[in-house]
């Protein structure tokens, strides 16, 4: 019995020396009397959290700061990037030319259809207005 309470006691140190080596901090415990070893891990929790206050202490922004950063990508959107996008834009309509269909015939792989248009001119595109012109003229015609 004292044998099989030693295995589960072993197993159980095996498991958590298995998660304490994944801590970032690991400390071991001296072999000393109980109040020796809460003195020693009181003293390490505040030596951490001493240390995460001197952390924060060095990184805060007071809310000065924060609102001048604020200003200034604020102006730098306005001064930079809202003329960049009106001269893209004013290039685009001066210079680029927009290409359009050829105007002509098309060729008849072009006009490859499986079923009809459901408008009255079924062979016209619906914003080919010459299209719709001559099938208008067709149907006045006949």
């Amino acid at each position: 019995m004292i044998a099989a309470r030693s295995s589960i006691g072993r197993a159980a140190a095996r498991a958590s020396a298995q998660t304490a080596q994944r801590r970032s901090a690991q400390t071991v415990p001296r072999f000393a009397s109980e109040e020796e070893m809460k003195k020693e891990a009181v003293a390490q929790l505040k030596a951490r959290i001493a240390k995460q206050k001197e952390i924060e202490a060095g990184q805060h922004i007071s809310h000065a700061e924060e609102v001048a950063e604020m200003w200034k990508w604020v102006k730098l959107s306005i001064f930079v990037a809202t003329p960049v996008c009106v001269l893209s834009v004013i290039k685009d309509l001066t210079l680029v030319d927009h290409p359009h269909r050829k105007h002509g015939p098309e060729p008849d792989y072009m006009k490859i259809r499986n079923k009809e248009f459901p408008w009255e001119c079924s062979d016209c595109e619906l914003f080919n207005s010459e299209c719709w012109k001559k099938c208008r003229e067709e149907k006045a015609a006949a």
